[in-house]
């Protein structure tokens, strides 16, 4: 059997004879040329379940790319099938993935193919589902070969930035989908009969009950990517085709908490610096789920941490765990809700609180109190704008005179695509947006010329890289309080803050015009905001 001696410098051969000096693994950081005789050495299966690339042969050598050049027994393996002494050589996790979709063009929908023994994916169907046990589902969960699969889908999830891995199956087909950006994303599909294996390893890997088919569950993923934590929440719902799969994936080093970085412009980053700064009172921020107010608040969270401050958040669920900061997660099921949590925390002499969202008028009411007796709360509210949280809470039974007097600013967002600044060009407004805009918000833009994105490799041929904000900040002056406390409405509240108010549909124009984002995008993403027409 061949050896494999590198670790001692040198490399044996198939007949058990030293073949030479081997030099050190090195690291390869660079795309080379593919030996196609090479990659022949190893199928596509065995490369990446060994994590192992043939790529050049070298003095009779086969020099193989490894994920982790000290795996011996994968070398081995390699050197046998190759009838050669093998050459490590180290690659990063880029470079790896680029070599597999090179020398056998493995995506994950081909890397399923090929282990259920076709040549393409297929839609026809195997067996009665109803009929898989739940022993049967976890030995086939358990093959390396699905092993591998799941563990690619999620791994070209991570490396396309996506936020969501979908995972739906159909009478015919499984259909597996990226959030990208925001923008749902079609992938190739794996055949659909190996949806209960698929479905059954990302519920073993999330700790969940794989023979419970028929009720919702929800589960949680951590792993290592790139010497980097991710956390990964899974949510599966019962079809009538089988169990819908939605991995959230949180990243949080690919989130820069920093208010700038989110879109922030730098007078809205004055005002929040400013409440910030605040000894005491409510901070809101509002707007639909998935538009960012979580993110937000941990940005403001991280800018104003101090050892010296005791800062703690309850939240449903915690999606990323900031240092120095005590995090409570939300759990109804043992009676832990935001309002008995918020109670307990009064009584851990905090002087930060977050509370993740305001949902009923219990919550609400100890919010308010808290905020009285001497703490900075900051809290978010499903409302389309600013102001509208105004009467949002005073539906939910807070008094007006209370309110006014605890509430020191709203701010609401919305999250739209970002051009990338790789690719983005000048071009002329499209006629459909002109008809769109009022005439002070065309003249933002000079010569009628906006931008678009191009499509490069850095954005994937899409013309947009990640998201930027689009906000509204709003105050408290004392003619806002004054009209709270009158219970203005919103239409008040807006003749009250005057039309220097920028709303986010105005912070968006100004950054379509600055080549940010497109007119398109901030339309779509502001249009059930309520305007303040532009003079």
């Amino acid at each position: 059997m061949t050896t494999i001696a590198q670790d001692r410098g040198r490399v044996s051969g198939p007949d058990g004879m030293i073949a030479g000096d081997a030099p050190a693994p090195r690291l390869l950081e660079q795309m080379p040329e593919i030996n196609a005789a090479a990659a022949r050495s190893a199928t596509a299966e065995q490369a990446v379940r060994l994590r192992a690339v043939p790529y050049a042969i070298e003095d009779g050598r086969l020099v193989v790319a490894m994920l982790d050049p000290m795996d011996f027994a994968s070398a081995d393996e390699l050197s046998v099938c190759a009838r050669k002494p093998v050459v490590r050589v180290g690659a990063t996790t880029e470079v790896f993935e680029q070599l597999l979709r090179n020398a056998y063009g493995i995506t994950a929908a081909q890397m399923a193919a090929r282990l259920a023994g076709q040549d393409e994916p297929t839609d026809d169907m195997s067996g009665n589902l109803e009929s898989v046990e739940a022993a049967d589902l976890h030995r086939m969960a358990e093959q390396p070969s699905l092993i591998n699969l799941v563990n690619l889908i999620i791994l070209e999830a991570i490396r396309a930035r996506a936020s969501d891995i979908h995972v739906e199956p159909f009478e015919k087909s499984l259909s597996v989908k990226y959030r990208v950006d925001g923008e749902l994303v079609a992938r190739d599909s794996p055949p659909r009969h190996l949806q209960p294996a698929i479905t059954s390893r990302i519920k073993i890997m999330a700790g969940m009950n794989i023979a419970e088919r028929y009720a919702p569950q929800d589960g949680h993923i951590t792993l290592r990517f790139e010497g980097r934590k991710i956390d990964i929440r899974v949510s599966t719902v019962p079809t009538i085709y089988g169990e819908s799969v939605v991995m959230r994936i949180l990243d949080k080093e690919s989130i820069k908490l920093d208010l700038e970085t989110l879109g922030m412009r730098a007078p809205d980053r004055d005002v929040m610096a400013r409440w910030i700064d605040l000894p005491h009172g409510m901070i809101l921020v509002t707007g639909p789920t998935g538009s960012g107010k979580t993110t937000t608040l941990y940005a403001a969270l991280t800018k104003l941490y101090d050892p010296k401050l005791k800062i703690i958040t309850i939240e449903d669920p915690v999606e990323y765990e900031l240092g120095g900061v005590n995090q409570i997660p939300v759990n109804p099921k043992r009676g832990l809700s935001f309002a008995q949590g918020l109670r307990s925390i009064l009584r851990q002499d905090p002087d930060v609180i977050m509370v993740g969202e305001i949902r009923d008028g219990e919550t609400a009411e100890i919010a308010v109190r808290a905020a009285l007796t001497g703490h900075l709360l900051f809290s978010t509210l499903h409302t389309n704008n600013a102001l509208s949280a105004v009467g949002r809470l005073l539906d939910m039974g807070i008094e007006p005179f209370l309110l006014s007097s605890v509430l020191e600013g709203i701010m609401a967002q919305r999250l739209g695509r970002r051009l990338c600044q790789s690719c983005k060009t000048p071009t002329p407004l499209p006629e459909a947006c002109k008809h769109r805009l009022a005439p002070a918000e065309t003249a933002m833009f000079p010569g009628g010329m906006g931008f678009k994105g191009a499509g490069c490799d850095r954005c994937d041929g899409t013309g947009y890289r990640s998201r930027v904000g689009f906000y509204e900040v709003a105050p408290m002056s004392g003619d806002l309080r004054r009209a709270v406390a009158e219970r203005g409405t919103t239409q008040t509240l807006m003749r009250v803050i005057g039309p220097s108010y920028v709303t986010m549909r105005r912070d968006g124009i100004i950054k379509a015009a600055q080549g940010f984002t497109t007119v398109d995008e901030v339309l779509q993403a502001t249009q059930d905001a309520e305007e303040i027409p532009l003079a």
